[in-house]
């Protein structure tokens, strides 16, 4: 007779599958709504990320051909003698550029304020007068739109009448995404006095002799039409890095070198490209592209048509295949065998990236991250529910990850939890290295015996560890009444500099404190003191020991110095020795109170000298 225990069991799969279903359509639902209504999500850092893989894996693109930028580059700004280009320089560049015919000249620069030479402003106005122009004006916000999503400026900044008179002006603002990568420019805003047009827009126009037609997803300029993101964006693509769009120098056209025929029935883009100028973005190609070329970059896609293509149809895709792709994924670990359905997920999210890129290199912006978190969550919780039917075995793991999170500092703990090879090879980098010492606790461990010593020495460790922890510092060493810490180990941080000093005048002080407080060491007085020497340099990160026992750390002269920075220390009975080098990486020009004196001294077993800063930290007697 047939077993009935079979009818239960599938039923109760169904079930399960059936509220995996559900809970996947609602995760997925909700994202696609926000993903629809173009509200931030924590996605979007992922998407950005994913978006700059894209851009690489398609390449550098030509250039717009009609496009051409006239930079006020470094030359410029040395034969000026300085930044900003004086108005009489600028208003002989505009008619130099203006004897060449033009098609239409957009000046990337602010004119906000009246030049200290009103003949010159007026000099620069007839100048713009000769030729199809528009300005660069500025809009505040503070983060509001209007019902349609279009960006509304808490104030607008215009160019001077004196020099505006004869040409338009438009908004140069871009707007970045949430990693501050430059991914869109508003092609219109609200302001009090009603909508204002962006500089790209004023330029495309003007080029093309044809007053634009912006719709809710789309901008028509003459015979062209260029689809466009939610709130009137129009999403950026850049062509390449720097120079990729055609550029001739400002001080080249002034002396004649080069020659304005190069301008001829084009757009020309006036901008600073000086280095040190902060008009600069972060781009898949370059990290420091020039805001000017930015904007020649969306003045480009308006006239030539090579946009990239992220409108309402496009988002509604993502949408889609952000639910089917989240439904499958529960029915696939739902019902499947778990190794065989998590291959077949990871398969379908693969695809979906391939064809979105592929999809990108011909101009379609499908989104990356949105079907990865629709059908990732669901995944999640699924095969987790599968795993619990080994119980004891997880548990076991729970127990020996536990152990090992107190037998390891907690961040690398975390870090060796999801990337057991961390340092499995040797990394070289440079990081700051601190040595943290309690100078005449030896006597005091003779008074106070094993037991009460080593509780002193736990809650100066807990100290210790607490305050590198607070800076971003990892303990890879306790050593009796010391203890060596790293900054920026676990990954590059360019503010590990910073935290090692800041760190290092926490310790001071917070150790100073512990030991005129702990009742243990209540008249220690001035035999008990606390030193510490911080060195940066380059460093060699590995795991050290055998194949069964190792432990993380880091050597090398940079190590060597650090340490021997707290016999320098207390020789020149000091609380704090940090090198030069340290603080200039934490860009500390001047020490401020927490050192008293400069001085280059002598490392023993080192054949240079080192500049040192000796301190008895801020506050200190």
């Amino acid at each position: 007779m047939a077993s009935a225990r079979p009818g239960p069991r599938r039923r109760g799969d169904r079930l399960f599958a059936l509220v995996a279903l559900a809970a996947a359509l609602s995760w997925s639902g909700w994202l696609a709504q926000m993903h629809l209504a173009g509200r931030a999500t924590p996605l979007d850092r992922i998407e950005s990320a994913l978006v700059d893989l894209r851009l690489r894996l398609a390449g550098p693109r030509p250039p717009p051909p009609g496009v051409v930028i006239v930079a006020i580059d470094d030359e410029t700004v040395r034969r000026e003698g300085g930044f900003p280009v004086s108005r009489a320089t600028m208003a002989r560049l505009i008619d130099g550029i203006a004897a060449a015919r033009p098609r239409t000249l957009a000046v990337d620069i602010l004119f906000l304020e009246a030049g200290r030479q009103p003949d010159s402003d007026r000099a620069l106005g007839a100048a713009l007068a000769r030729v199809p122009a528009v300005l660069a004006a500025a809009a505040v916000f503070e983060g509001l739109a209007s019902e349609d999503g279009i960006p509304v400026a808490a104030s607008l900044h215009a160019p001077i009448p004196a020099i505006a008179g004869a040409a338009a002006s438009g908004i140069v603002n871009v707007s970045e995404d949430a990693a501050g990568v430059p991914r869109h420019l508003p092609l219109v805003v609200r302001t009090g006095e009603g909508i204002a047009a962006a500089f790209v827009l004023r330029a495309a126009a003007l080029a093309a002799g044809h007053d634009p037609v912006v719709d809710r997803d789309a901008v028509r300029i003459g015979d062209r039409t260029v689809p466009l993101d939610l709130g009137r964006y129009l999403p950026l693509r850049p062509y390449g890095p720097r120079r990729t769009i055609p550029t001739v120098s400002a001080a080249g056209l002034l002396d004649g070198t080069v020659p304005s025929s190069t301008l001829a029935d084009r757009v020309v883009v006036v901008g600073v490209t000086a280095l040190g100028g902060s008009d600069t973005f972060a781009t898949a190609f370059d990290p420091v592209l020039p805001g000017v070329e930015l904007l020649a970059t969306g003045i480009g896609q308006l006239t030539t048509g090579d946009e990239l293509r992220r409108d309402v149809g496009v988002r509604r895709l993502d949408a889609a295949a952000s639910v089917i792709l989240a439904a499958a994924a529960a029915l696939l670990i739902a019902l499947a065998p778990p190794g065989p359905a998590i291959l077949l997920v990871l398969l379908l999210l693969a695809g979906w990236l391939a064809a979105g890129a592929v999809a990108f290199a011909q101009g379609a912006w499908w989104s990356a991250a949105l079907p990865l978190a629709a059908a990732g969550l669901p995944v999640l919780p699924l095969a987790v529910a599968r795993q619990l039917l080994d119980r004891r075995r997880a548990a076991g793991l729970a127990r020996s990850e536990a152990t090992l999170r107190r037998l390891q500092p907690a961040a690398l703990a975390d870090r060796l939890a999801w990337d057991p090879g961390y340092l499995a090879e040797p990394v070289a980098r440079d990081i700051p290295v601190l040595f943290i010492d309690l100078s005449g606790f030896t006597r005091q461990s003779e008074r106070l015996g094993p037991g009460r010593t080593r509780a002193v020495l736990k809650s100066f460790h807990d100290l210790v560890d607490e305050t590198a922890a607070g800076h971003g510092g990892l303990v890879v060493n306790f050593m009796g009444d010391g203890a060596m810490v790293v900054f920026g180990a676990l990954d590059p941080d360019p503010a590990a500099a910073a935290g090692a000093v800041a760190s290092a005048a926490d310790l001071v002080a917070r150790t100073a404190a512990w030991i005129a407080t702990d009742p243990e060491l209540a008249g220690a007085g001035r035999a008990l003191d606390v030193r510490v020497g911080a060195h940066y340099g380059p460093v060699i990160l590995s795991r050290l020991g055998s194949d069964t026992n190792q432990h993380v750390t880091a050597t090398g002269d940079t190590v060597n110095v650090a340490s021997r920075l707290l016999a320098i220390a207390s020789e020149a009975g000091a609380r704090l020795a940090v090198s030069a080098d340290l603080l200039a990486a934490a860009g500390i020009a001047a020490p401020g109170p927490l050192f008293e004196r400069r001085q280059t001294m002598a490392i023993r077993g080192r054949a240079q000298t080192l500049d040192v800063w000796l301190g008895r930290g801020a506050g200190s007697v």
